[in-house]
C-alpha cells in the first residue's frame, strides 16, 4: 500500500508560481515512478508530468512544457511540481499518483495504481 498526500495548492494570479508537493508513505518510495495529473471542472483527468524512480527521466504534457518542472527527493519520499507562468487554463484539481507495477509507460492514467486526494489550484486572470 502507498499513501499519497498533496499540498501546496491555492489561488494565484496569472503569471504567478506555485509548488505542489506530494508526500508518499507505505512502500519504498525510490522504487516507483510518480506522476501528476489534473482535472478541471467538466473535463476528464489529464496527464501533466511524470518522473522515473531515479529522477533521470521526466515527461511532460505539451501544454505545460517549459513552464512546469517535476522533481523528486527520494530521501524525503516526496515529489514536487514547480509551476511557473501559470495561466487560467491551469486551474484544476491536481493529483499525484504512484506507479508501483513497473509499467514501461508512465504518462497514462491507467499506468498508476495509487492516487492522492488532490489539491486545488486556481489561477485568476
Amino acid at each position: 500500500q502507498v499513501q499519497l498526500v498533496e499540498s501546496g495548492g491555492g489561488l494565484v494570479q496569472a503569471g504567478g508560481s506555485l509548488r505542489l508537493s506530494c508526500a508518499a508513505s507505505g512502500r519504498t518510495f525510490s522504487n516507483y515512478a510518480m506522476g501528476w495529473f489534473r482535472q478541471a471542472p467538466g473535463k476528464e483527468r489529464e496527464f501533466v508530468a511524470a518522473i522515473r524512480w531515479s529522477g533521470a527521466n521526466t515527461y511532460y504534457a505539451d501544454s505545460v512544457k517549459g513552464r512546469f518542472t517535476i522533481s523528486r527527493d527520494n530521501a524525503k519520499n516526496t515529489v514536487y511540481l514547480q509551476m511557473n507562468s501559470l495561466k487560467p487554463e491551469d486551474t484544476a484539481v491536481y493529483y499525484c499518483a504512484a506507479e508501483t507495477l513497473g509499467s514501461s509507460s508512465i504518462t497514462r492514467i491507467r499506468d498508476y495504481n495509487y492516487w492522492g486526494q488532490g489539491t486545488q489550484v486556481t489561477v485568476s486572470s
